[in-house]
């Protein structure tokens, strides 16, 4: 099913590179013309995340989070940077890391590496990160890229780490989108390819106050 409607995998993943170099390097540019929503959405994030970080059994550091397909920053900037003392951004296109620099303004000090890499040849350092958060981004990669960067992203974690995955998602089957060139699926295929990386969801949830006509948004939690 996938493989139909991604076609050639080359050339899908160059059509997204190319869409993302058009797209002007700010807060609407990131959220496709939707800027207006991005306090609800960093809301809800941190109300999320907050569940699982402190210091104690079974909780999550706060030492070092990985924000991908990071954009100028706009999640580093407003949920990571305030929880976590440092904060690696990875993301496909080189101008939006550039602007990142000046958008996290003072904060950029603690921002230790900017890569510049697709998340399908992305390779997070071992045992580095106590949250890989990803959002907005899983569409854009196929389902066996999306597996192997999950399981990487698990060998990136450290004790009692979390990944956490945050993104569209289809009333049934998988959507295509010709424009950016991804795919949205449903959580029935995201359950399905979670398990397949070996990851276990440990919590998840729909975002709230979200405009009706976009797709529903889920947060999962993983490790």
């Amino acid at each position: 099913m996938e493989d139909r409607l991604i076609g050639d995998q080359t050339t899908f993943y160059s059509k997204a590179e190319h869409y993302w170099k058009e797209v002007p390097p700010t807060v609407d540019g990131m959220l496709g013309g939707y800027g207006s929503i991005s306090n609800i959405d960093i809301n809800g994030s941190t109300k999320f995340l907050q569940k699982f970080l402190g210091e104690g059994q079974g909780k999550t550091g706060t030492g070092c989070a990985l924000d991908c397909g990071a954009g100028i920053g706009r999640i580093t900037k407003r949920l990571l940077l305030p929880l976590f003392r440092t904060v690696d951004l990875v993301d496909v296109t080189q101008e939006f890391l550039d602007k990142a620099r000046s958008y996290l303004g003072e904060e950029a000090k603690r921002v230790e590496n900017y890569f510049c890499c697709g998340l399908q040849d992305f390779q997070p350092q071992p045992e580095r990160y106590d949250v890989i958060w990803i959002q907005w981004v899983i569409g854009h990669l196929t389902d066996d890229h999306l597996v192997e960067f999950l399981r990487r992203c698990r060998s990136g974690l450290r004790p009692n780490g979390l990944i956490v995955v945050k993104d569209n998602v289809a009333f049934e089957g998988i959507i295509p989108d010709d424009v950016d060139s991804s795919v949205c699926r449903d959580l029935n295929v995201l359950h399905r390819l979670v398990s397949r990386a070996g990851l276990n969801i440990i919590c998840e949830e729909q975002q709230q106050n979200f405009p009706e006509e976009i797709y529903q948004v889920h947060t999962l939690a993983l490790r």
